[in-house]
């Protein structure tokens, strides 16, 4: 068959392969799914182009989110099951086809399509596309889960750092009267209808080049120097394997996505307020001495905490242990939130350095999560049990920005409001992590009895069930 090379059997590694070519694999598709991060580039164009509110506008960016987590949540044992290659192919379908349905629901005028497409379709391939390179890097990574996951999602935290500069060019070659330097220009909605169209065709490109490159090792297969048994004297850590039906019938399960809920709750009010709220918490009068530039370069710049926290969190766990670094996610992040809330209007330095790292938990729990499960959960069919469990992110898009401006909108009305405006807001905040802290504290070794029996290493690493669960 003519996609015969999408399937398993032809994904595995010949022996001498370099693990090292995964990372950038994974990277091709998680920098272009990552475009999502960057949709309010153009969503003051969109809201012109319709004649539309920006709560109508916003809903774009809402349904691909749910979706994604659904999808990632109903597709995730599927992905397990024919593999990464087969799964990224599918993303990439998804997610460049979700463009051209936008494109044409922009060029029509037609904003259901746009929901339909960028919103339904493209939030599949979200899914899909998130998930699908997770368990391969934590296969070929056993000895270090967290840098490999790391690696990966980072790409979908700086997705944005490109997609934004890069719209913005496309749109002002598409339309010779938007200035890209000039925060008040607009570009046409046919600028970014043929933005979409254009975005769809390159990116589907970029996830091939994943598709061709991604293997999974041959059934057995360790990195050289590697002791699987080493992993019995670390705490959480199991050499057994639970299934995804299994993982979903466990307390572990429900705490862990608790975790990940409250710790997205969190961080995704503050990025989705990002640009007003700094200048809000340094207005005087009817003026803020934060520049409408200044907002939007703050917005990048969290971007940037948001990726670099991905990586480098992520990492530091398989150090310190993915339990002690949730602590220090949600503990400090309670410490920081207070901080931010009494003297966060202080100084711009003070205001940025506390939501920048603030941004770097936010980003390192997605990263540091996958490891988590491989840690609780073992290797078999750990990215269909990250599907199940990102549907706290789904929950968290909307409960994050429901609670900010919730608050803000019963403080006052948008460029009126100042730093004080936010202490209801981020004091709630403060309790949401304090929720997540304590579901960490209650995450104990998973018992024996949820565990295949006589699975052994090499079906985990095939992918595959095993005769006892056939």
């Amino acid at each position: 068959m003519a996609l015969s090379f999408l399937d398993r059997e032809h994904t595995v590694a010949k022996p001498g392969y370099s693990r090292w070519l995964i990372p950038p694999a994974a990277l091709a598709v998680h920098l272009c799914i990552g475009q999502a991060y960057a949709t309010s580039v153009y969503k003051t164009a969109l809201v012109k182009h319709f004649d539309a509110s920006l709560t109508s506008i916003g809903i774009i960016f809402s349904i691909a989110i749910v979706m994604l987590g659904v999808s990632a949540a109903v597709m995730g044992t599927w992905v397990e099951r024919v593999g990464p290659r087969a799964a990224m192919f599918t993303a990439a379908c998804f997610w460049a086809t979700g463009f051209l349905i936008g494109a044409l629901g922009i060029a029509t005028s037609q904003l259901w399509l746009v929901y339909l497409g960028y919103g339904f379709v493209g939030g599949i391939g979200l899914g899909i596309g998130y998930i699908s390179p997770v368990s391969t890097l934590i296969k070929w990574f056993p000895d270090r889960p967290g840098l490999a996951t790391g690696m990966a999602i980072m790409g979908f935290g700086g997705g944005a750092l490109v997609a934004s500069p890069l719209s913005r060019q496309l749109m002002s070659l598409y339309d010779s009267g938007y200035d890209p330097s000039n925060a008040k220009s607009v570009p046409t909605g046919s600028a970014v209808a043929l933005l979409f169209l254009t975005l769809g065709i390159v990116y589907f490109i970029v996830m091939m080049f994943g598709v061709f490159n991604v293997k999974v090792p041959a059934p057995g297969w360790k990195p050289a120097g590697f002791d699987p048994s080493q992993l019995k004297a670390k705490t959480l850590v199991t050499t057994s394997h639970v299934s995804a039906a299994n993982a979903i019938k466990t307390p572990q399960f429900w705490f862990l996505w608790v975790v990940l809920f409250c710790n997205v709750t969190a961080g995704i009010g503050i990025l989705e307020q990002a640009g007003p709220m700094i200048q809000d918490f340094f207005r005087e009068g009817d003026t803020s001495t934060v520049a409408a530039t200044a907002a939007t370069g703050f917005v990048g710049l969290l971007s940037i905490f948001n990726m670099a926290g991905r990586f480098a969190w992520s990492s530091t766990s398989d150090f310190l242990g993915r339990k002690p670094t949730y602590i220090m996610y949600l503990g400090v992040g309670m410490v920081l939130y207070f901080l931010l809330a009494v003297a966060g209007h202080s100084a711009t330095a003070v205001f940025v350095l506390i939501t920048g790292i603030i941004i770097s938990f936010y980003g390192g729990g997605f990263a540091t999560v996958p490891a988590y499960l491989r840690d609780l959960f073992g290797t078999y069919q750990v990215g269909a049990i990250h599907g199940r469990l990102l549907t706290a992110w789904s929950a968290a898009g909307v409960a994050g920005p429901l609670i900010i401006n919730g608050f803000l909108d019963a403080q006052g009305k948008p460029g009126e409001l100042v730093y004080s405006d936010y202490r209801p807001a981020l004091f709630t905040m403060i309790g949401v992590l304090a929720v997540g802290f304590v579901a960490n504290l209650l995450i104990r070794p998973v018992g024996e009895k949820f565990h295949e029996a006589a699975h052994s290493d090499a079906f985990a690493e095939a992918g595959e069930s095993t005769p006892a669960t056939r």
